[in-house]
């Protein structure tokens, strides 16, 4: 039977006292609580003045402070520090932290979350280190881990999940991480325990209804759209659904179902290619917004040969705006704020680890879930 809290309080308490300091990972297994159990109990106790908390180790409150804050007993600047995850002087700043960053990939679209993270890093004197899943199943996990052995203080997290939240099951150790950890363009829904950690990401859904409205506002009644499965895809396809269903447009031909066996990426290519000669020729369909722009820049000549122009025949917006501009005609795109989700995302951790000297608040601040808006780029 696990004890009381109160005892477990007591129990870090006497080790800390004991031993000076302490790696909060270290004590929740020794404890044999979860790092989530225990860092409420640091939270507390760290709020109370008992232990100071600093980038994952606890340690005996400095001589001269009583419980309950600053020599006179009051809160003090210091505490509010170490309830935040950040050093107990200084603040502000992130010398000497290291920041671990697990992302599936530095080419195409991470390449600029990546580079945003590093310069936000960087500009505070901290230093950012990278694990690559490649989309391996489980791979996230053993990142994340690495990173943490290596010393990093903090985490941003990109996790493999397919649809760009946890399926069944899946995610949970994300939110029992030791370290302030932040999710980069991944989300969990409300009730998952990863739902409670601080986020950062693009609101797909937002970028994909710009395009259904611009589309619309140049005279198209009936937009498809067409992305293979990716983390992106689940989000897109509810801003292109809802904002078809605000405006009252007509419906486009339903994308085709998926079958028992999964398909090539050239099978899926080839469906890409099939559905839309079919929204085109049979189903009345006059726009499409594509996902990927590398996707609609070889869709486009295909499409040419089977007899649709484009744009005449289907004028076409595509989701990335990675290389968008760079086709034989520019085409128009949507192009998430990639470069500043990771900056954001690198600054709001490194304000967990480090919160201004001027504040005074007893607990942390609240978490937070930011969506930063794409941006639509018309390209004549």
């Amino acid at each position: 039977m696990r004890p009381h809290v109160d005892q477990r309080q007591a129990q870090v308490l006497a080790l800390v006292q004991e031993r000076g300091s302490v790696r909060v990972a270290d004590l929740a297994q020794e404890l044999g609580v979860s790092p989530v159990t225990l860092r409420r109990d640091i939270e507390a106790m760290a709020a109370r003045g008992e232990i100071q908390r600093m980038h994952g180790v606890i340690s005996r409150v400095a001589a001269g402070r009583t419980p309950g804050g600053g020599p006179s007993g009051g809160p003090s600047a210091g505490s509010a520090r170490a309830v935040a995850g950040g050093p107990a002087a200084g603040g502000g700043g992130g010398e000497g932290l290291v920041i671990g960053m697990v992302v599936p990939t530095t080419e195409y679209y991470y390449a600029d979350v990546v580079r945003g993270a590093r310069e936000a890093v960087e500009a505070r004197g901290a230093r950012l280190t990278v694990g690559l899943t490649r989309y391996l199943p489980g791979e996230d996990r053993t990142q994340a881990d690495r990173l943490l052995s290596t010393g990093a203080h903090g985490l941003l997290l990109t996790p493999n999940w397919e649809a760009g939240s946890p399926g069944p099951g899946e995610g949970a150790w994300a939110a029992e991480l030791p370290v302030p950890t932040v999710l980069v363009e991944r989300w969990a829904p409300p009730g998952h325990p990863a739902a409670a950690l601080d986020r950062v990401s693009s609101d797909h859904a937002y970028g994909a209804a710009r395009a259904v409205q611009h589309l619309m506002e140049a005279g198209h009644r009936r937009i498809a759209l067409a992305s293979r499965t990716t983390p992106t895809t689940a989000r897109l396809r509810a801003g292109y659904e809802a904002a078809v269903t605000a405006l009252g447009l007509e419906l486009a031909p339903p994308w085709p179902p998926a079958g028992p066996a999964p398909l090539s990426d050239a099978e899926l290519f080839a469906r890409t290619l099939d559905y839309l000669c079919e929204a085109v020729t049979t189903g009345g369909v006059t726009a499409a917004l594509i996902h990927s722009d590398t996707d609609a820049i070889m869709l486009i000549p295909r499409l040419q040969a089977r007899g649709v122009r484009v744009p005449e025949d289907l004028a076409v917006i595509t989701y990335d705006d990675e290389v968008a501009g760079m086709a034989d005609v520019p085409l128009s795109a949507v192009a998430p704020a990639k470069h500043e989700v990771g900056a954001r995302a690198a600054a709001l951790l490194l304000d967990r680890l480090s919160p201004s000297p001027t504040s005074a608040t007893p607990q942390a601040p609240p978490r937070q879930h930011l969506d930063l808006l794409p941006r639509l780029t018309i390209r004549p």
